[in-house]
C-alpha cells in the first residue's frame, strides 16, 4: 500500500512539475519554453523611390537545411515570416517583374523576437 501512495504521489509532483515548465498564453494554450523562443521576419519590399511593390514574391531560405519559404507581399509590400528558428540563420531577398533584390542576412545572433529587414528593387 505504501508503495502505491509513493507511486501516485511521484506521479503527481512530476505532473506538477511539467505543467509549472510550461507557459500558458492568451487562450488557454500551454506551450514549453522551447516552442516560446521562435522569431518572426517582417519588412517591406519597395522601389528605389521607397514607393511599395505589392505582389512581390519574398524568398526566405533557411542555410542550415537550405529549405526555402515564400510569401507574396500584400498591397503595401509588406511580407511576414513567422515561426523562424532562433538558432539558424536566414537569407531573405524579392522579385518584382523579373528584378531582384541584394540578398540580406537575418543572423542566428540578431536576438530580436521581431527583426524587420526591408528590401529595394532597383527598376
Amino acid at each position: 500500500m505504501k508503495k502505491l501512495l509513493l507511486s501516485a504521489g511521484l506521479a503527481v509532483l512530476l505532473a506538477a512539475a511539467l505543467a509549472a515548465r510550461a507557459q500558458q498564453i492568451p487562450g488557454g494554450i500551454a506551450i514549453s519554453d522551447k516552442e516560446s523562443q521562435v522569431r518572426t521576419l517582417a519588412g517591406q519590399v519597395m522601389n528605389q523611390q521607397d514607393k511599395p511593390l505589392p505582389e512581390s514574391i519574398v524568398y526566405l531560405k533557411n542555410t542550415k537545411t537550405t529549405a526555402v519559404k515564400t510569401f507574396i507581399a500584400g498591397p503595401d509590400g509588406t511580407y511576414r515570416f513567422n515561426a523562424l528558428s532562433p538558432n539558424v540563420d536566414y537569407e531573405v531577398y524579392a522579385e518584382h517583374n523579373g528584378k531582384r533584390s541584394d540578398t540580406k542576412t537575418l543572423s542566428s545572433f540578431d536576438s530580436r523576437k521581431i527583426a524587420t529587414i526591408n528590401l529595394k528593387i532597383k527598376e
